[in-house]
C-alpha cells in the first residue's frame, strides 16, 4: 500500500504548526537550521489515532516490545522523490528507557514523571523539503487502510491549512525563579568523583549533567519560536502531550535508518563561538579541532557506537567516513564524527534501538558502568533529556535525535539540563564553565 499525496504551496512550517500547537499529540519535527544537508526536511504530525505512553516496571513488557507489537500491523510502501517520512510513529524515548534494556539503578528522584516512551501513530503528516521549497500533505489511510479514508483525512488537513494566518510574534512567555541547585559549588566535586572512578579503572568517560529549573507563565510555543530563531538546529522539535511540552533545538543525530543504511553522528567536543570577530571565531574552531582532550573524548564514543552498531549490522559494514569534523552552530562549534553501517536483513529499527539506546555521547564508556555512575551522582531522573526524539516510518525507516538543548515544561515547572563528557584529564572547573557555554543559547531564548 502507498500513501495518498497532495502538494500544496510552500509555507513557513512553524506557522502551519501553530494551528495545532495546543492539541495533545501534536508534534513538530523541525529542521530550523535548513542550510545544512541534514536540515533539509521538516514534518508535522497531528491527530494520532493512538498514543502509547509506557513506563517500565518489572511486571510488564518492555516499552520497545510494546511498540514493536503495534507496528507489526502497519506496512507502507514509500513513494520515491518525496521527503522520507510518509506516515508512522512519532514521539520520544526518555533516557530512563535504558532501565528496560539493561539492569541499572535508578536516580534518587523522578520528580518530572515522564513516560519512558511516548509514541503517537499518525496517518496524516505534512512534509517539507526546504531545499526545494516544496510541501506535501501525505495520508496513509491507516488504521482503516483504504483510499476513501485517506482522501477524507487529506482533505481535512488541506482545509485547515487554507485557514492559516501569518504567525504572530508572540512573546507572551516569562520564566521566574530560575535556579540551578547543581551549581559551581556542587558540580565540580561531582566531576572529580567521575575522574576518581576513571583512575580506579571503572570507566574511561562519563557524561555528567546538571539541571536548571524555574516557574513559568505564558505560551510554551512562544518560547519555542524564540528558541528556533536564536538557536536554530537541524533536529529541533516541539511536542505537546497531556501534562507536558518539549521544546528542543538539538544539533545531534542519534540514528538514521534508510533502506538498511544506518548512520549516527555523535558529538563530543564543544567550544563557544565569537560572532563578532570572524577571524577569532575561526581560531576557536581550530583550537577545538586540535584539542587532544576533545579528540580523545570523541574517539572513545566513536568506538562505543561502532561496537553498538556491530551488534545488529552486517559483519564488516560499520565504517567511519567522517572523523572529528568541525560543525558550527548558532552559539558553539562542535566536534562531530559520522559512523555508518548496513543493518542485518533480519533486523528492524526496533532492533537497532535496542542495540544502541541511549546514545554513547550522553552516557560515556563503557556504557553500562557509566550509566550506573550517572545514577549515583545525578540527583534526579533525566527524563526526555538525553533520550531521543524522532520517527519510525511504516516503511521501516527511522530518524532520531539526541535530546540536548531542550526545555521540558510540565504543568508548573520549566527545566533544562546541560553537561559534558568527563575524562581523565578533565579539569572540574573548566567542565563547569563548558556547561555555561552550552546553557547560553537556552538562556537567550528565556531572555535571561
Amino acid at each position: 500500500m502507498q500513501p495518498l499525496v497532495k502538494e500544496i504551496s510552500y509555507q513557513d512550517p512553524a506557522a502551519i504548526f501553530s494551528i495545532f500547537k495546543d492539541q495533545v499529540g501534536s508534534i513538530f519535527l523541525d529542521s530550523s537550521n535548513t542550510f545544512q544537508e541534514w536540515g533539509r526536511y521538516s514534518f508535522i504530525a497531528v491527530d494520532p489515532w493512538m498514543i502509547l505512553r509506557e513506563k517500565y516496571g518489572s511486571d510488564q513488557n518492555p516499552p520497545l516490545e510494546v511498540l514493536d507489537q503495534h507496528l507489526q500491523f502497519y506496512r507502507l510502501d514509500p513513494i520515491p522523490d518525496l521527503p522520507p517520512f510518509q506516515g508512522g510513529v512519532v514521539g520520544y524515548l526518555s533516557y530512563e528507557l535504558a532501565r528496560s534494556l539493561e539492569h541499572l539503578p535508578t536516580a534518587a528522584q523522578d520528580d518530572l514523571n515522564f513516560p519512558d516512551l511516548m509514541m503517537g501513530f499518525y496517518d496524516v503528516v505534512v512534509s517539507f523539503d526546504h531545499h526545494q521549497r516544496r510541501t506535501w500533505i501525505i495520508s496513509s489511510g491507516f488504521p482503516i487502510g483504504d483510499l476513501s479514508h485517506a482522501q477524507q483525512r487529506l482533505a481535512w488537513m488541506d482545509h485547515l491549512i487554507k485557514t492559516l494566518r501569518p504567525l504572530e510574534n508572540n512573546t507572551a512567555f516569562e520564566v521566574g525563579n530560575l535556579y540551578n541547585p547543581f551549581d559551581q559549588d556542587t558540580y565540580p566535586p561531582q566531576v572529580q568523583k567521575v575522574i576518581d572512578y576513571i583512575y580506579a579503572g571503572d570507566i574511561y568517560q562519563a557524561n555528567l549533567t546538571r539541571r536548571y529549573e524555574g516557574s513559568y507563565q505564558g505560551d510554551p510555543f512562544a518560547l519555542y519560536t524564540r528558541l528556533r530563531e536564536r538557536n536554530p538546529a537541524p533536529f529541533s522539535a516541539y511536542i505537546k502531550d497531556q501534562h507536558h511540552v518539549i521544546a528542543s533545538a538539538s544539533p545531534e543525530r542519534f540514528l538514521k535508518l534508510t533502506n538498511c543504511q544506518v548512520e549516527t553522528k555523535p558529538i563530543k567536543g564543544t567550544i563557544h563561538r565569537d560572532l563578532v570577530d570572524p577571524i577569532q571565531d575561526q581560531r576557536l574552531a581550530q583550537q577545538l579541532a586540535a584539542s587532544e582532550k576533545d579528540r580523545a573524548e570523541n574517539l572513545m564514543i566513536v568506538d562505543l557506537m561502532r561496537n553498538d552498531l556491530s551488534r545488529v549490522c552486517q559483519s564488516g559494514s560499520v565504517q567511519v567516513p567522517k572523523l572529528l569534523e568541525i560543525e558550527s552552530f548558532a552559539t558553539v562549534h562542535h566536534l562531530v564524527t559520522t559512523v555508518t553501517g548496513i543493518l542485518d536483513d533480519n533486523k528492524s529499527a526496533i532492533d537497532l534501538l535496542k542495540a544502541t539506546f541511549p546514545g554513547g555521547s550522553i552516557t560515556g564508556a563503557p556504557k553500562i558502568r557509566a550509566m550506573e555512575i550517572i545514577a549515583e551522582l545525578e540527583p534526579t531522573y533525566r527524563g526526555v533529556y538525553c533520550g531521543s526524539i524522532g520517527y519510525i516510518g511504516f516503511d521501516g525507516s527511522m530518524d532520531t535525535s539526541i535530546v540536548i538543548r531542550t526545555f521540558l515544561l510540565t504543568d508548573d515547572k520549566l527545566t533544562f539540563q546541560v553537561g559534558g563528557g568527563i575524562v581523565a584529564d578533565s579539569d572540574p572547573l573548566a567542565e563547569y564553565e563548558e556547561t555555561l557555554t552550552k546553557a547560553a543559547g537556552l538562556k537567550k531564548a528565556l531572555n535571561q
